[in-house]
Order: structure tokens, then sequence, then C-alpha cells
């Protein structure tokens, strides 16, 4: 309700009479109205919300998909294709792990990619019951069983990937969301496996094993953990960067000044992008133009339950090559892939899906 006030009270006077088609304007006078470093006045999610409403009225009038508006805001053509799909396994209480996913790097198609997560994701199911394991689907869709360790949790995916047809690494690959700062201690300055073998790793020993576990594991790429300084995220990234994909959410923020460091500091190759951290659609854009500029980073672009199809759109348009989502499951999963169906529909030839290239 505050954010819905400071909309209908604060911004919506300001911007009243406003070319809805100048975006940055509208971004940079809600941004000055709000006057604080991280948007705590008026809140990113009211400042969001009007953003992102501009784009879509804007989008309606000119009777155009979103994925047009951001093209023609960046002022350059955007590299037209379909995503790569992933899908997410949640860890349960015994997996200190967040999330383990699947990546169809291998495919030629959005589409074929869609279809070989969605193939794995229901072999999976088989997989899990056939151990005995409960298949109820978590928040974001994926399943959530209580395993045993981080590693059978690959092994029964690996299992699934396999059952299904494809090869793992080749084909499909595992990815990995640790969300690490969760069992990091700050007393013991370790990260401490209380939920599974009560293991503790310094920083150093926290990269060798994701390292050699990478090594180990046909995961072509890997949204892995992290030491939580940013000069020991630099030699993370100086020893596992060349074959392990690297993303930095929290450490960045799709924020200019902090990815602005972590560049000069060499944290990460890849960043996670999130218009939800940020707040408008112009810093958005700002850090995604500034991240394959000066680093070459891949890009994440996730989904959020109140955002419609924007995140769709905003991927496909800016080619950020990779999207982070749900599972292939449940109506509100499900309805941002139909999204890049159509789109990639609608592109016909002109979609182009980067797999391992991304």
């Amino acid at each position: 309700m505050q954010a819905v006030e400071n909309v209908e009270t604060v911004i919506a006077p300001e911007l009243e009479g406003m070319d809805a088609m100048n975006q940055r304007l509208i971004d940079q006078t809600m941004i000055a109205l709000d006057g604080t470093a991280n948007k705590s006045k008026l809140g990113a999610n009211a400042i969001l919300a009007v953003s992102l409403a501009c784009a879509r009225a804007t989008a309606q009038t000119l009777e155009v998909r979103s994925t047009a508006i951001w093209r023609r805001q960046r002022q350059h053509p955007a590299h037209p294709y379909a995503q790569r799909a992933q899908r997410r396994a949640h860890a349960d209480s015994n997996v200190d792990f967040q999330e383990f996913m699947i990546m169809p790097v291998g495919a030629e198609r959005f589409s074929d990619a869609l279809r070989w997560a969605a193939e794995t994701f229901h072999t999976l199911k088989g997989v899990l019951k056939k151990k005995g394991y409960n298949t109820a689907v978590g928040d974001e869709g994926g399943f959530a069983p209580s395993l045993k360790s981080n590693a059978e949790a690959i092994e029964l995916i690996l299992e699934a990937i396999e059952a299904a047809g494809y090869k793992p690494g080749e084909q499909i690959a595992i990815a990995l969301d640790p969300a690490s700062s969760e069992f990091y201690d700050k007393d013991k300055k370790k990260y401490v496996f209380k939920k599974g073998d009560k293991s503790e790793l310094s920083s150093e020993e926290m990269v060798h094993s994701t390292t050699t576990g990478c090594a180990s594991t046909p995961s072509s790429r890997s949204k892995t953990a992290w030491p939580k300084k940013i000069g020991k995220a630099g030699r993370s990234h100086r020893q596992a960067g060349s074959k392990i994909q690297l993303v930095g959410d929290d450490i960045f923020c799709t924020n200019i000044k902090l990815l602005q460091r972590g560049i000069e500091e060499g944290v990460g190759n890849s960043i996670l992008i999130k218009l939800n951290q940020i707040g408008t659609i112009t810093e958005t854009l700002e850090a995604i133009d500034l991240a394959p500029l000066r680093l070459h980073l891949g890009h994440f672009a996730p989904q959020r339950r109140n955002r419609r199809h924007l995140h769709r759109d905003l991927a496909v348009a800016t080619g950020v090559g990779q999207i982070k989502t749900g599972s292939v499951s449940r109506t509100d999963r499900i309805a941002k892939y139909n999204q890049l169906l159509r789109i990639e529909e609608e592109l016909g030839s002109g979609a182009v899906y980067l797999g391992l290239e991304s």
C-alpha cells in the first residue's frame, strides 16, 4: 500500500504530461525525485512499476512487442535470439546448496532446448520416484526432495539427463546456485556445510573444491559460489574463470558502480541482471551495456512473478544470451517459456540460439 501511495501521490503528479516514450527522462526524473542512493525514499518497487508501465504503454501504443521498445531505447539493433532454458531442483533440509539446474547448451534452437529441458525434468521425476523420494515441486517449480548430499543431487540429475537420451556436458550441462553466503560463517571466516558432511572450507579451499568438482562433472558452465570479499573473489575468477562461469548476483546488484569496481578488481566473469535490484529500465540497460563492453560478461535475466513477459522481451532484445528461470512446470513458469516460444516463432530465421557461444 505504501508503494501504491508513493506512485499515486508523489510520482504520478511529477510525471503527468511527460512523453511515456522518453524512457530515460522518466527514469531519471524518478531517480532525482527519490534522491537516495538505493531508492529507499520512494522504493524500488514503486519506481520500477512505473518504469515498466511506461515501456508497456509505449509498446501497446505502437502496437509492437516490448522487444521492439528495448531495441529502440538502446538506439542500436539488438541481436535477436531465443534464450537458453534452465531448470532448477531445489535442495531441501540436508543439502547446503540452494539450487541445481540444467542448461541445454547443445540445442540448435530454443524450442529444442525447451523440449530437452522438459523431457529431462519429467525423467528426473521418474528417477526420484523410483528411489523413493518426494516428487512435489518447490516454490520455483523444481523438485525439492530431502537428499543425502550435494553430490547426490548432481548424480540424480546426471542420471535423468542420460535416461532422457542426452549426453551430459555435451548436450545438457549442469549449473549450480549454491547461495554460499547462506552457509558462510563470518566468525570462522569459512564455508561451513552444516546440512551436509559438516566440513569447513576456507575461501581458497572452496575455490579448489568448486574447480575440482566441475572438472569431474560435465558442467560446461556453473553459476557457482565464490568467497564473500571482492579481493578473494578476484582470485576465484583467475583460478576458475577460464573454464567456469562465475556469476555475480548480490555482489553486483545490477549496479554500474559496483560492476565497475568488480571489473577493475577482476571479480567473476558474468553478471546476473535483475530489474528489481536496480529499479529502472534505464539503469538496467546501462549495466548490460557496461558489462559486455568492458569484460564480455554473460548475463542471466531472471523471472519475477509480477513482471509479466517483460523480462523475456528484455532478454531477447538486449542479447544477454542466457536466462535463469524456474522449472518447466507450474503455470507462472510455463507462461515465461511460452512467451519465448512466441518470440522465436515471430522472428523465424532471425531467431538464433547461442548455446555454448553465450
